[in-house]
């Protein structure tokens, strides 16, 4: 059961905001390589708002997907993109449907 979460938002930079949806929508296929990462949804919060969350089983699922490819790409563009640096919260699932 995936009990496990990261929960990351972060902002775009005025005009930036249809490069960084379509940067975490070219992004599914790293995540579909991950086997750790159960679940993973890009999400648009606001007109400039954006968003990660992604669930796992175990600590190192969780680890793997911190230190693999979509988070590397997001941190080299981030300057480009990005109004600051991603705020990445450590998530616990209490329940889920």
């Amino acid at each position: 059961m995936e009990n496990l979460a990261l929960l990351a938002r972060f902002e775009a930079k005025p005009g930036k905001e249809q490069q960084v949806a379509d940067f975490l929508k070219s992004a599914l296929p790293l995540a579909e390589a991950e086997p750790g990462t159960i679940r993973w949804y890009a999400l648009q919060i606001g007109p400039s708002t954006f968003g990660i969350f992604d669930t796992f089983t175990d600590d190192a699922g969780r680890d793997a997907h911190l230190g693999g490819e979509i988070a590397k790409a997001l941190m080299a563009s981030a300057e480009e993109l990005l109004v600051s640096t991603p705020v990445i919260d450590k998530v616990k699932i209490l329940a889920f449907k």
